[in-house]
This record gives structure tokens, sequence and C-alpha cells, in this order.
């Protein structure tokens, strides 16, 4: 059953809507990046360097847009909750929702971590001349690291099933998630 709509609003802020797509794309490409590109490049090759380069400035802006959408989030007036139609899965929204914070948080916290273990800052953005070491593997956060990434990437799949679920029941889901007036 549709909530009532106190609010008065049908469509989450423009900065909550920018800042949702825009984490959208760096999470897709920071996990891309991480897994596909970044795992296959040895560390004594000199092109890792540029790799991490560029995994570790997506990861810190993640952590900055992170952290603003969340305030943004909490200071913002929201649309009523779409009925997904299970008593349920209404229930379990909002904790489903707080743990892709979380599990974006943990990412970005295991990454940085695992940085500074490693002496990546250094090496990375002030040119130390040191050498990478020969395996992250060995860092106490790399598997926490890689383990959060699977599940972010089966939440990211759970999340697409869960919007084409609510887009079949007509509850508009993405328009809410998109610009446009605001006021129902």
């Amino acid at each position: 059953m549709a909530q009532a709509n106190p609010s008065g609003v049908n469509r989450y802020h423009p900065a909550l809507v920018a800042l949702h797509w825009a984490l959208a794309i760096l999470l897709t490409m920071s996990l891309i990046g991480g897994m596909a590109i970044l795992d296959g490049i040895p560390n004594d090759s000199p092109d890792k360097i540029g790799a991490l380069f560029g995994h570790m400035i997506a990861g810190s802006l993640i952590a900055i847009l992170i952290t603003v959408r969340l305030i943004v989030r909490f200071r913002t007036s929201k649309p009523p909750e779409p009925d997904s139609g299970s008593a349920f899965l209404n229930r379990i929204a909002r904790p489903v929702h707080l743990l892709a914070y979380a599990l974006v948080f943990g990412m970005v916290g295991t990454g940085m971590a695992m940085s500074v273990m490693a002496g990546l800052p250094a090496i990375v953005f002030f040119g130390s001349g040191d050498p990478l070491p020969a395996t992250f593997d060995d860092l106490p956060t790399r598997a926490a690291h890689t383990f959060i990434a699977f599940t972010l990437i089966g939440f990211i799949a759970v999340h697409l099933a869960a919007v084409t679920m609510h887009e079949m029941r007509g509850t508009e889901l993405l328009r809410r998630m998109w610009f446009g007036d605001r006021a129902t």
C-alpha cells in the first residue's frame, strides 16, 4: 500500500539525484578498474602506478561524494517509499539502503587502509621512487577489500533487479531518482 505524502514532494532533491548517478558511474568504473584492469597489471610494471593513481583518486572522490550524499539524504525532504507489493520487502527497504552505504564506506575504508599499509600515497602521489610491494595480497585489508567488492557487485545486481521490479509494478521509481519538478 502506498504511503501518504506529508513531504509534498514526488522526487528526490536534485543534489541527491546528481550524487546518486555520479556515484553509480564512479563505483562501476572503480569496480571494473580494480578487478579487470588493476589486478591484471603486475606490480613491477610501470603502468601500475598510473592505474593506482586513477583508482585511488576515484576512491577518494567516492568517499567524499558518499559522505555528502548521506548528509543530503538526511537533510532533504523525500518522496514516500514506494510499495513493492510485499510487506516484507517494504520493511527491509530502509535497512538494505543503509547496507549500501556501509558497503561503500567499507570498500573505501579498506582501500585507504591498504594504500597506507603499502606506502602508496608517497609512491603514487609524491613520486618517492620507492618500488611498489611485490604483492598486495599479504596486507590484512586486501581480503576484506576483495570480499566487499564482490558483495557490492551482488548488491548492485539486486538493486537493479529491484528497480526493474518497481518499474514493472508502475511505481515510477526511476522518475523519482531523476531531475524535474519535485512538487506533488
